[in-house]
């Protein structure tokens, strides 16, 4: 019994297993929709956030010719504006205006509440980290670049 409150508590606390320090994190795909209609999408990005570890951050890399492989007529420097603010807000503080000042939580909830614009993320799913900072940059090669 002893041993399925450990693992109970583990899981709770995002420390699974005694020989790691693991915490649970949650991600979305950023992603950019040029033409909504047609609901056809390129991976852009991410954002990770981690409770445990007060962690937000976002990541993008834009792959120019594969969006305008999906239409050849969208306003690039545009999306690259709304990925850089995606960033901004994830950082958080006075330059990303008001969401700025909200927990890293509410931050996470915010940008990654369904949306019909641009630029959007997916569904958010889970996992477990040693590193946050190090997962942005593994989710980013594994599933944008």
């Amino acid at each position: 019994m002893n041993e399925v409150r450990r693992y109970s508590e583990a899981v709770t606390t995002g420390r699974v297993g005694e020989e790691r320090d693991r915490a649970v994190f949650e991600y979305a795909l950023v992603r950019v929709v040029p033409r909504l209609e047609r609901g056809e999408c390129v991976n852009a990005g991410v954002v990770v956030y981690c409770q445990e570890r007060a962690f937000l951050a976002a990541r993008t890399a834009l792959d120019e010719r594969r969006l305008l492989a999906v239409d050849p007529g969208v306003d690039v420097a545009g999306v690259r504006r709304a990925l850089e603010a995606f960033e901004v807000m994830c950082a958080g503080g006075a330059e990303a205006g008001a969401v700025g000042r909200e927990r890293p939580g509410q931050r996470f909830r915010w940008l990654t509440a369904p949306r019909s614009t641009i630029v959007q993320t997916g569904p958010i799913h889970g996992g477990l980290t040693e590193d946050p900072a190090a997962e942005v940059e593994r989710l980013l090669d594994r599933l944008v670049r």
